[in-house]
C-alpha cells in the first residue's frame, strides 16, 4: 500500500484516480493544483505524484521542479491533454525532461494507468 498524491483542477480526474488507486488498496491524496500539492508534501510522506501539467496556481511543470528540488527520489507520472495557457502545446516532453518518470496522454486506458503505477511504485521498493 502507498500514499499516492493525485494533483488535477479537474475534480472527475482525481476522483477517477481514486477508483483506480483504492481499488489497488493504496492511499489517496487529492490536491486540485501545484500549490496545494507543495503544502500536502510538506506535511505528509507521499510515494508516488500523478500530476495534470496545466493547472491554475502552479502548474504541473513548476510543481516537478519544485518536487525535484525537494524530493529528488520521489517518482512523479505527468499527465495532459495538450492544452495550455497559449492554445494546445504538448508539455509531456518538457515534463520528463524536468524529472517526470513517465508521462501519459489523456485520455488514457485505466489498465494501462494500474500497471503504470504498480510498475513504479514496485521499482522504487
Amino acid at each position: 500500500m502507498a500514499n499516492v498524491m493525485v494533483v488535477d483542477d479537474e475534480e472527475a480526474v482525481r476522483q477517477l484516480f481514486q477508483e483506480i488507486l483504492i481499488g489497488s488498496g493504496h492511499i489517496v491524496i487529492e490536491a486540485e493544483n501545484g500549490e496545494e500539492a507543495i503544502k500536502i508534501l510538506n506535511t505528509m510522506s507521499i510515494d508516488l505524484v500523478v500530476t495534470d501539467l496545466v493547472m491554475p496556481e502552479k502548474s504541473g511543470l513548476e510543481l516537478i521542479m519544485d518536487i525535484a528540488e525537494i524530493h529528488p527520489k520521489l517518482p512523479i507520472i505527468a499527465i495532459s491533454g495538450g492544452g495550455g495557457i497559449t492554445g494546445r502545446f504538448d508539455y509531456l516532453p518538457i515534463a520528463k525532461l524536468i524529472g517526470a518518470k513517465r508521462i501519459v496522454n489523456k485520455p488514457f486506458k485505466i489498465n494501462d494507468i494500474r500497471v503504470l503505477i504498480k510498475d513504479i511504485l514496485d521499482d522504487s521498493e
